[in-house]
């Protein structure tokens, strides 16, 4: 069933059909809120938070439309605002990426060398990304983490296509300037000797 037929039944009444609605986004809205609220060490408050995502949008889903947006980028506009209130209330500045549920798993073929390589490489990409400031954060973690499409994080962001696609920009070049030291080894030139 597709999310918009359990949204008609549920609207006709079939509440308990808003359970399998709360399955298919959970474990997305969680890292969401999650990543949003690490660095500011507030993490504890994602299970929480993700509840009360699903709570308001359980409370609203009769004001709904589809024309609008789709249902995941609604839950998506909820979840963000509902992270952005509770930063409000605790004055944190800044909104985190960190390790979530998306982290790569490195085959078993794969040595320990090189496995310890990319686990420092990760760490390396989640703090570059942790840099960034909140809208640029949010954007990157929504189409790269979330593949999400430009119009679907304009919602959630009230933001332009236009603007999404400036955020993500700044945001990769960002992301690529805090690397490049690590990842592109410096070329010297040897100079020929005078005589």
């Amino acid at each position: 069933m597709t999310d918009s037929q359990l949204i008609q039944l549920i609207k006709q009444g079939d509440t308990e059909l808003y359970s399998e609605l709360m399955r298919r986004y959970q474990r997305k809205i969680l890292a969401f809120v999650y990543h949003m609220l690490k660095n500011s060490n507030m993490e504890l408050l994602a299970e929480d938070l993700c509840s009360e995502t699903f709570y308001k949008a359980f409370r609203s889903l009769h004001s709904f439309r589809e024309v609008d947006a789709s249902f995941s980028t609604w839950l998506y506009t909820i979840a963000r605002n509902t992270v952005l209130s509770e930063l409000r209330k605790h004055r944190a500045g800044s909104v985190s990426l960190e390790e979530s549920g998306y982290t790569p798993v490195a085959p078993l073929e794969v040595a320990p060398e090189q496995a310890a390589l990319r686990k420092e490489r990760m760490n390396l990409v989640r703090e570059a990304i942790n840099n960034l400031p909140e809208k640029q954060r949010s954007a990157l973690i929504l189409r790269e983490y979330d593949q999400m499409d430009y119009q679907e994080i304009a919602v959630i962001l009230d933001q332009s296509v236009s603007s999404v696609k400036s955020l993500l920009f700044r945001a990769r070049s960002s992301v690529k300037l805090q690397l490049e030291s690590y990842f592109y080894e410096p070329v010297y030139v040897e100079q020929a000797e005078r005589v």
